[in-house]
């Protein structure tokens, strides 16, 4: 019984990643999901920034958390000492985890002032990446087979994390979701997929559906992306990442505007930049004085001004500014 409700979870988590949604939205939908099958007074869940670990959204479900325990929950986050913090499950690599410790202040100063007396909490990861993650919390215990329900179902959240992460808007136009079968049919799509196809196949008749199935065949080997010219000159970014479904194979597709950091790297290498140019120039997007730049590398500021006058050169601007907007 309990994997057959997992499948179905996995399954309509896998359609929602294909809907276009947004992390809130995504997460909204998934907790009424999963609150079917792990009831709870209180649902908390988060996406992360894959790279330091920081909460980027939170979601709650039907009951919030009174506002004047939301201060001390989030301290607790980056209290040393306190247990099963999302930061220190990551870093264990634990996917699921009840919170039995009695010295935790969030279980003492927030949770038993509310009634309430046990949490678990789950990770939600797509290529040993941690995504996102989930805080469940009521009154009575969680059972065994409750986490091994959360720990079937948070590898399909945290791909699905992962393809929601990538909707908010770069540039004109909004992203579109393409998800791609193993055989390299297209299952389902959003509604701005049509805008991206007529520029696809602007560039080469039949573009669109190469490029597509390309790039979900690559993700087949992990996370996939690459930066292709539209038919007026500029760059569209094409993101592909498996789905974790109990059917075969399939792949979500994003396709968006690349945005100046998503050319950096291309464009730096497209100019002859050498390594420390390189380093000049990150420090200079970063906003840093000559004198900051010259400590950080170790340099001179007068060789940091021979650096700064061959990126100009290079990049044919003439000054700070106009490097920045030429990267942005």
């Amino acid at each position: 019984m309990w994997e057959g409700r997992a499948q179905g979870v996995r399954r309509d988590v896998t359609a929602l990643a294909g809907a276009g949604l947004d992390v809130a939205q995504l997460h909204a939908a998934a907790i009424a999901l999963v609150d079917r099958v792990v009831p709870c007074e209180l649902s908390c869940w988060a996406s992360m920034d894959p790279d330091s670990g920081v909460f980027s959204t939170m979601t709650s479900g039907v009951n919030r958390i009174p506002q004047q325990y939301e201060p001390v929950l989030a301290t607790c986050e980056y209290t040393p000492g306190e247990p099963h913090t999302f930061a220190s499950l990551a870093q264990r690599g634990d996917t699921v985890a009840r919170l039995e410790d009695k010295r935790s202040t969030r279980l003492n100063e927030v949770w038993r002032p509310l009634g309430l007396s046990h949490e678990l909490r789950s990770l939600f990861r797509a290529d040993d990446v941690c995504w996102g993650g989930a805080g469940m919390v009521r009154t009575g215990d969680f059972s065994e087979r409750e986490l091994e329900f959360m720990a079937s179902v948070a590898p399909a959240l945290g791909a699905a994390t992962r393809v929601a992460a990538r909707t908010s808007s770069r540039g004109t136009g909004a992203p579109a979701i393409v998800v791609v079968a193993g055989d390299g049919t297209i299952r389902a799509s959003t509604a701005s997929t049509a805008q991206w196809r007529d520029e696809l196949e602007d560039v080469a008749p039949g573009r669109f559906a190469v490029m597509v199935r390309a790039a979900a065949a690559r993700a087949r080997s992990g996370t996939f992306r690459a930066r292709v010219r539209d038919a007026r000159g500029g760059w569209i970014l094409l993101e592909a990442s498996e789905l974790v479904s109990d059917d075969e194979f399939a792949a979500a597709v994003t396709i968006s505007r690349a945005s100046g950091a998503d050319l950096l790297g291309l464009l730096i290498k497209a100019h002859g930049v050498t390594s420390r140019e390189e380093d000049v120039c990150h420090e200079v997007l970063a906003g840093q004085p000559t004198s900051e730049i010259a400590a950080r590398l170790a340099i001179s500021p007068y060789t940091v001004q021979d650096h700064l006058k061959s990126l100009f050169a290079k990049f044919g601007v003439r000054s700070r500014a106009e490097l920045v907007a030429r990267l942005s």
